[in-house]
């Protein structure tokens, strides 16, 4: 199953319609088809960032552009916006998986060094362009990481207003590096993954479903979020460099 890297049209006849993100978008695609056989639900998935700007993110979507949807899937950052916004029905939200932020070069690259804080600001600062997500996992090392690094300005980067264009951007060469949770780093052709982030400047990002205020479809939905939290999605979310949760309630 391939998850489309823009919103879909409102056409499809569905049981329950879900937005992710890309961060858990790979583990979601492995489990999905289990699901529908199990309960024998269609489920109609529309895709949107966690943060940022723009209209591809899920906040601009469900608020701006009137998206019917019954659950999100995306980071606890752009989750607590969401909550905020009071578009998250209280108590719904369950958090499924953690993923660090990793490297990626394209395939057949030479590996640099980011083992350690030193190595990785000499690899970011020798790069022709490094390439991230505009949002949550972007805007920590644009915010954050850098600034940390002493690089804040001059370290030669660009953020996508998704995870899939970033990777894009590797693949064909535009990009030296490209930075993202590792979820959203593997199984793409034509990069490897080099390695996670040095820990002082790592961000653990961790991944919710939650069911959206006003959903029509919450009885399904629960059991959509109850399936992704068992043990029947935990190997496929490891296959992803994740790690499960379990079905533990976000706060």
């Amino acid at each position: 199953m391939t998850l489309p890297d823009r919103p879909l049209a409102d056409e499809t006849p569905a049981d329950l319609t879900v937005m992710i993100s890309g961060g858990f978008a790979l583990a979601y695609a492995a489990v999905l088809p289990d699901f529908s056989r199990e309960t024998g639900l269609a489920v109609r998935t529309l895709s949107g960032a966690s943060q940022g700007q723009g209209p591809r993110t899920i906040r601009h979507q469900l608020a701006q552009q009137g998206a019917r949807v019954d659950v999100v899937i995306l980071s606890s950052e752009g989750l607590h916006e969401l909550t905020a916004l009071g578009r998250i029905a209280a108590g719904s939200a369950v958090e499924i998986a953690t993923a660090p932020l990793a490297a990626a070069v394209r395939t057949g690259a030479p590996h640099p060094d980011i083992a350690t804080v030193p190595a990785l600001a000499r690899t970011l600062s020798a790069a022709r362009l490094v390439a991230m997500p505009g949002s949550t996992s972007g805007l920590f090392i644009r915010d954050t990481v850098l600034p940390r690094l002493g690089l804040a300005g001059t370290v030669r980067a660009r953020m996508f207003p998704r995870g899939t264009e970033s990777t894009a951007a590797l693949a064909a060469g535009e990009a030296d590096l490209a930075l993202g949770p590792v979820s959203e780093l593997v199984d793409i052709p034509g990069i490897t993954v080099i390695g996670p982030l040095p820990d002082a400047v790592q961000l653990v990002q961790t991944f919710a479903a939650a069911i959206v205020a006003g959903a029509q479809a919450v009885g399904p939905a629960e059991r959509l979020i109850a399936h992704l939290a068992s043990d029947r999605a935990a190997a496929a979310i490891r296959r992803t460099g994740m790690e499960p949760v379990g079905i533990r309630r976000a706060g």
